[in-house]
């Protein structure tokens, strides 16, 4: 399979992807680019341990995520260096939420609930986009994530437990 042939069948399925993580347009297209420019100069090591698909799933996770980390650590160095707050921890705002094909009157709910899902820890992040997003079944969210089945369906539990403790937080 070409790179041209990957980049056709695949392109689509890593920028909704994204998208699930960053909630922007832009962002969501600067990670689209670099997934392909990883696939492109990986391709040639490519061991077929995996589907080409389940291998592009991954490197999309992983470049999302660092993209998610890259982005906190500027706010929060910029954060940090605006109010010398070096030994105090800051939090950090939400990512602007950008994300097309929502209505407006609903928009505010999947802020939040989309808030709530950039909250929990990574793996859990990840299984949560998956299988309710993306709408992936177990098995295939398992071998994307590199996990087995009982694996997953405890992170999944954990996940759906700290969401529901994050979205029905008081104050």
């Amino acid at each position: 399979m070409t790179f041209d042939e990957i980049y056709f069948e695949h392109h689509v399925m890593v920028y909704n992807l994204a998208l699930q993580y960053v909630q922007n347009i832009e962002d969501a297209e600067e990670i689209t680019q670099d997934v392909f420019v990883k696939v492109s100069s990986n391709l040639q090591n490519f061991k077929q341990q995996s589907s080409v698909k389940t291998w592009i799933y991954r490197i999309a996770i992983n470049q999302s995520l660092d993209f998610l980390k890259a982005k906190n650590s500027q706010k929060s160095s910029f954060l940090s260096s605006i109010f010398s707050l070096n030994d105090v921890k800051s939090k950090i705002e939400p990512i602007t939420f950008n994300h097309p094909g929502i209505e407006l009157e609903q928009k505010e709910a999947y802020r939040k609930i989309f808030e709530a899902i950039n909250q929990l820890p990574d793996n859990q992040k990840t299984a949560i986009i998956l299988l309710k997003i993306e709408d992936k079944s177990q098995s295939e969210t398992a071998e994307i994530m590199n996990l087995n089945i009982k694996a997953l369906e405890s992170l999944f539990q954990r996940a759906k437990k700290n969401l529901d403790i994050l979205l029905n937080k008081k104050g």
